[in-house]
């Protein structure tokens, strides 16, 4: 590869490391898994870069290739077998008021944990979607799918969440 093109690449995955992993962490759920995934779509990148650079949006490409890579890390046989025992809390801002702040965590976790239930699809259009701002058309790139698939994907994530939402709250309110 070219120095000017190395150089390109280097400035691009600095300006987007973070942006995929946060991506790469609503598809999966962990941040180590989401490092992993935002590496490996880096160097994927990377290998086919001097084909990339001409595109107009190599943003939009760099979430495509992070797409693929988490929807073929779900389908690793070693990946269904995977049991989390626990989870490492989040450290509490001491600057907001408590109170708010632990509504906020809560929502967001609640969002979150329900997020996952919803099927690997689903969950790619909504996250895309809605996380990521993403037009149809858009995510229907990234998808490799058309609009009508993306806006049926969507809205029965919608109606998926919702439904993991409800069951999440009522586990809550009859364990307490």
């Amino acid at each position: 590869m070219r120095e000017a093109d190395e150089q390109a690449f280097r400035d691009f995955a600095v300006r987007q490391a973070a942006a995929l992993r946060r991506t790469a962490f609503l598809f999966c759920g962990d941040w180590h898994t989401a490092e992993d995934l935002m590496q490996a779509s880096l160097l994927k990148l990377y290998q086919a870069w001097d084909r990339v650079e001409w595109r107009d949006n190599p943003t939009a490409y760099a979430r495509k290739v992070l797409l693929r890579t988490w929807l073929d890390e779900k389908r690793r046989p070693w990946r269904r077998v995977e049991q989390r025992d626990g989870e490492v809390p989040d450290v509490a801002d001491s600057s907001a008021d408590p109170e708010l702040t632990g509504e906020k965590l809560w929502a967001r976790d609640l969002v979150h944990a329900a997020l996952l239930r919803v099927p690997p699809r689903q969950r790619a259009a909504l996250v895309l979607r809605y996380f990521e701002d993403l037009a149809v058309s858009e995510v229907a790139v990234a998808m490799g799918c058309t609009e009508g698939t993306v806006k049926s994907q969507t809205a029965r994530g919608l109606a998926a969440l919702r439904v993991a939402v409800e069951e999440l709250e009522e586990g809550a309110v009859v364990a307490s």
